[in-house]
């Protein structure tokens, strides 16, 4: 039986579970869903009740208001979007909804890198919503575009699955500079502290001490690493899930050295270690994800479409919102490549990485 776990990254206490097991998993809006060590069992660290932010079955709902924990996130997000959301938010300012305010709105989401696409898509979306609600003043647009990049967004909100597989392999590719290995560190702790046994593959053996820096994560989450002196990545990624699967372990993280797409040989070299891995289980990899920087804009996007193309992605982490005024380009993805943000980061520490809300995200965008 697979139950269901909203697990965030700002909950980190262990807390007692609940005194009844539902004989059945609750339908809800998680993001992320695990049984411990197949069974089902619930964790230590399992939420008495999931919060309100995701309580809805519906995540364009409005939400209630956050618990301590996610709302000190929000507020980092907030700020980690300012340089992002100001240029779009001083469009709201004049007394006026006429073609300038849409023009200048136009401009702005164009310079936040949401892509002619998506504000074409934005665009007419939000004259519709004006109309239908009879809207008289900028600030009631400001709102009705919220909702638009909400809808928008929400097709990318979906929890990143684990134990439907045993062990469950997730392989982690990026770009270098982008936070690949670190967010990978952030996902081990997260996963360790809801109670699953995590095993890291190095096979990043492009970088000089990519292993090394794997290494130190291991360490601090407690986790085993399997990792090969000069030794092929593929080989090494087929060692780790054989012996994660020998083991028992309930997910094993493959970090692949990060490249660019235009490098064709590192690219070939994905495309192998994701056969390898096949040939150690059938139906692995389980999550191909993606590690992109939001600083990149619409680099990222064609990261996005190239990683895609190579080994067909499950799932992205994007990071650094905080350092760019590019934040719009989870708008871009959403229009043309809608693949799952399964977590967001606006810093560099552990709880500066968090499960992806499409209504929060939107929220913070125009706050």
């Amino acid at each position: 039986m697979i139950l269901e776990i909203h697990a965030m990254f700002s909950f980190f206490k262990k807390k007692s579970p609940p005194a009844e097991v539902p004989s059945a998993p609750a339908a809800v809006s998680s993001a992320f869903t695990a049984p411990v060590n197949g069974k089902a069992s619930t964790p230590a660290s399992l939420p008495t009740a999931l919060p309100p932010s995701l309580a809805d079955a519906s995540p364009a709902d409005a939400t209630p208001a956050a618990p301590a924990s996610r709302q000190g996130w929000l507020d980092r997000l907030k700020a980690g979007l300012r340089k992002t959301g100001s240029n779009i938010t001083t469009v709201f300012t004049g007394t006026r909804i006429d073609d300038a305010l849409y023009e200048e709105l136009e401009t702005a989401l164009l310079v936040a890198d949401t892509g002619v696409k998506a504000t074409e898509h934005l665009l007419q979306d939000l004259k519709r919503r004006v109309k239908d609600s009879k809207a008289t003043d900028p600030s009631q647009v400001k709102t009705l575009l919220a909702d638009a990049i909400t809808d928008l967004l929400t097709p990318l909100q979906k929890p990143l699955s684990i134990g439907d597989h045993h062990p469950t392999v997730i392989m982690v590719a990026g770009v270098n500079g982008a936070g690949k290995t670190t967010s990978i560190g952030k996902l081990t702790k997260h996963l360790a502290d809801e109670g699953l046994s995590v095993l890291l593959a190095a096979a990043d053996t492009f970088r000089a001490a990519a292993k090394e820096q794997l290494a130190v994560w291991a360490t601090r989450n407690t986790v085993e690493i399997i990792s090969q002196q000069g030794g092929d990545p593929a080989a090494g990624s087929f060692d780790a899930v054989s012996a994660g699967r020998a083991r028992g372990r309930d997910v094993v993280l493959v970090d692949t050295a990060g490249r660019l797409p235009t490098q064709t040989h590192l690219m070939e070299e994905l495309k192998k270690i994701k056969r390898v891995v096949q040939k150690a289980d059938a139906s692995a990899p389980h999550e191909v994800l993606l590690v992109i920087d939001g600083n990149t804009g619409q680099n990222a996007l064609a990261q996005v479409k190239a990683f895609d193309d190579t080994l067909g992605l499950t799932g992205l982490i994007v990071t650094k919102l905080d350092g760019t005024a590019k934040g719009g380009v989870l708008c871009a993805i959403a229009r043309e490549k809608p693949i799952p943000v399964y977590f967001i980061g606006v810093g560099e520490k552990l709880e500066d990485l968090e499960t992806f809300n499409a209504r929060e995200f939107a929220q913070a965008l125009l706050s």
